[in-house]
């Protein structure tokens, strides 16, 4: 049984890939020094792939992004210099960040949109990939057109065959370069309208000529049209089953041709519970009746893993449960020997049995939950009226979303804590002192409504799960969310509750400090089953209720400290939905009541805010709507405001905040930027419920920039004051 295995983490055991860019970027590493460090944690990685598996493909590492990549690849982008690349990543003319799928990875959206219609990506460049054919044991690897496209904007449908049809002929003169290649199609598991399938299939049927072997990959879910994949000219399909469970449905109908390859995805890509090889392999053996060649590999890419759970020091019996990326290459072996027989080692992977984590207490709780549980008794029409009497904000309050830059020292300050090298009494001097400043500079850029800056916390997700009960986090887990952004998901195993208050303290000590209203800042339970590796033992929706409750307790201590503002961050809410749309229902309806459930018994009085951002909300605004939220706040600027036609076509009557600054790069926009997208929005919103504010926290930013940005913010909300004034308005 041969092993192939994809998407190892570019990132590196101890974050080299975050490391040497960043040093770049700081001029610090030479371009030639920074290739050269490049290529050797690629050589790393395809070292450990040696070690364990018998194919994999090459070419897999980026210098940011491999959407980015590919659309230079095909000269859709004119990249000279390396500063070039990164002005698209990051810089003033950054492309639009999105969600890789339903995962936390994103990538950066090429747009068609200023593409003449007679381009037909005759100005290409493969070096990239070619210099990857002194390879013999790897396979060179490709994003598939169908997905670069389909992932892309500003394609007209008009124009959408054409290009694939284009791109299908670059292709395959490519493919006759090599014997085999590896083509990543992940959006063939989409819900595909019937003429995009006979579009792929024209396609890839151009590549009947080419004598090349074509391994083409699906994953994150099942493929609608599996049968019709069979009469195309590709040597070996790989499928996910772990997350995509009708595909074995299919194979069972259809059966699986005898001249193809089936790559059976059967180890996780995405959630680090050891594999049970037992099951596996049993798997394996009802599968081969209906495929006769088969290679085992992961589910979908290892990227969403960390790179090892060695070191970790973790609870002996969660370690016994646990396996990252390069543990789950040492599981394709081990899945490998078993199914020829060779069980010793296989029988000890699985060793660790019994209840781990338990609360009778926090499982009542769920238990007990009734249907008034789910809503706030007080209907928004009311609560705006008592709101706006108690706060008093002006027009176009202005605010941010929560974080504020984090230089060495606060970061440096957090680490002797977590070590024991600092008291806590100390540490909380420290913070407070943080709180302090930040405060006093943004009562003195004039914002309205503000926030305690974050300075404890290592990650939005991360700091709540070191709070809470059930949870673990790990020292070197780290994964990337984009680029060089990278963070550590936590490890839900057991019930979760909350032992005492986790952010009343600073919130309060903040409110202390200013007689303007500061943001209770929390993170959606969404979100943290999201952004953490879930537990697979009992529904997820319990798991979401479970934190929702430990939520729902913070609010009520945030009341008592005289807080009115609390703003529940929800980043993952379309995030987490399926990846077909027909899945929806069940995840939307969790979903929602786990928001609703925090806030249910919050005071009429109390505004609640949520925040979301770098997804498509246009394709969810009615499950939005169902959330009980007073001011909702979302990324606009990147999309250059394209999100506020999904708000013209519903009965939107809160408050909303349209990010007018793209925080994710370097670049601060002038008042003449911002002003165009807020300009643009008041067509769609009244005045007196629009919100001014940044895209997200601003943790990543240094502080030169943010108060470039920030003052630039206030500038905007204060013309736009002025220009009501000089129509003799009230405001």
């Amino acid at each position: 049984m041969q092993t192939y295995a994809y998407g190892f983490p570019r990132l590196g055991r101890n974050r080299e890939f975050k490391k040497i860019t960043e040093s770049l970027w700081k001029r610090e590493t030479s371009k030639e020094e920074f290739k050269k460090a490049l290529d050797g944690l690629e050589e790393d990685i395809l070292s450990i792939y040696d070690e364990f598996v018998d194919k994999y493909p090459v070419g897999e590492m980026t210098k940011y992004d491999k959407m980015l990549d590919t659309a230079c690849m095909l000269g859709i982008y004119e990249i000279k210099e390396i500063n070039e690349y990164y002005q698209l990543c990051r810089g003033k003319n950054a492309l639009e960040l999105t969600k890789w799928f339903n995962t936390n990875y994103h990538y950066l959206v090429p747009d068609f949109s200023q593409i003449n219609d007679n381009f037909l990506f005759k100005q290409v460049n493969f070096e990239d990939v070619r210099r990857y054919k002194k390879y013999k044991k790897g396979i060179p690897y490709i994003i598939g057109p169908f997905t670069f496209l389909k992932l892309s904007k500003g394609i007209s449908s008009g124009k959408f065959k054409s290009f694939l049809l284009a791109l299908s002929d670059v292709y395959r003169e490519l493919a006759d370069e090599f014997e085999e290649i590896h083509i990543d199609e992940p959006a063939f598991c989409l819900e595909l309208p019937n003429e995009e399938i006979e579009l792929i299939k024209k396609a890839y049927n151009n590549f009947k000529t080419s004598k090349c072997k074509i391994y083409l990959f699906t994953y994150y879910d099942s493929v609608d049209f599996l049968k019709e994949l069979y009469d195309l000219p590709i040597y070996a399909i790989g499928l996910d089953f772990v997350q995509g469970k009708e595909n074995i449905d299919y194979i069972k109908k259809y059966g699986f041709p005898d001249d193809k390859v089936l790559i059976a995805g059967i180890v996780n890509g995405r959630n680090i519970w050891r594999t049970n090889i037992k099951e596996r392999v049993a798997f394996l053996e009802e599968i081969s009746s209906y495929a006769r060649n088969i290679i085992i590999s992961n589910a979908s890419p290892l990227y969403h893993l960390p790179v090892t759970v060695e070191g970790e020091s973790l609870d002996e019996k969660l370690i016994k449960r646990i396996a990252f990326a390069r543990e789950r290459l040492q599981e394709l072996r081990l899945i490998s020997i078993a199914f020829e027989g060779d069980w010793q080692l296989a029988d000890k992977w699985n060793e660790e049995t019994g209840v781990f984590g338990k609360d009778d207490n926090v499982r009542g709780r769920i238990k007990n939950l009734k249907d008034e549980d789910f809503q706030r008794p007080c209907d928004y029409t009311e609560r705006y009226r008592k709101q706006k009497e108690i706060l008093n904000l002006p027009l176009f309050p202005a605010t941010t979303i929560g974080s504020f830059p984090q230089d060495g020292e606060v970061r440096r300050k957090r680490a002797l804590f977590r070590k024991g090298k600092l008291s806590s009494g100390e540490y909380r001097t420290f913070i407070q002192d943080r709180i302090k400043g930040v405060i006093k500079f943004q009562e003195d850029i004039g914002l309205d409504v503000l926030v305690h800056g974050e300075f404890e916390r290592t990650d939005m997700v991360e700091f709540f799960a070191q709070k809470l009960e059930g949870i673990a986090t790990t020292e070197n887990g780290w994964i990337i969310s984009y680029g060089t952004r990278c963070y550590r998901p936590p490890v839900i195993y057991g019930d979760v509750s909350r032992p005492e208050p986790m952010t009343v303290d600073e919130i309060g000590f903040a409110q202390s400090q200013t007689r303007r209203p500061v943001k209770g800042m929390l993170t959606g339970p969404v979100t943290i089953l999201a952004w953490s590796y879930v537990r697979e033992d009992i529904p997820v929706w319990e798991v979401s209720y479970q934190i929702a409750l430990c939520l729902q307790d913070e609010i009520r201590d945030y009341e008592k400290e005289g807080i009115k503002i609390i703003q529940i961050d929800e980043p993952a809410f379309r995030e987490k939905a399926p990846v077909k749309k027909r899945n929806w229902g069940k995840y939307f309806e969790w979903a929602v009541k786990s928001f609703n459930l925090i806030v249910s018994k919050a005071k009429p009085e109390t505004q609640i805010h949520t925040h979301m951002c770098y997804s498509e909300f246009g394709e969810i605004i009615g499950y939005i709507l169902k959330m009980d939220f007073d001011v909702i706040t979302i990324e606009a600027s990147r999309s250059k405001g394209d999100i506020i036609e999904y708000f013209q076509n519903v009965d939107f009557k809160r408050q909303i905040g349209l990010g007018v600054w793209d925080i994710h790069s370097s670049y601060a926009p002038e008042v003449r930027e911002m002003k165009k997208i807020v300009e643009r929005a008041l067509k769609a919103f009244p005045e007196e419920n629009f919100w001014i504010n940044p895209d997200c926290g601003l943790k990543t930013r240094d502080w030169p920039e943010t108060e470039i940005g920030l003052r630039n913010l206030v500038e905007l909300a204060r013309q736009l004051r002025g220009e009501k004034e000089v129509k003799g308005e009230k405001i």
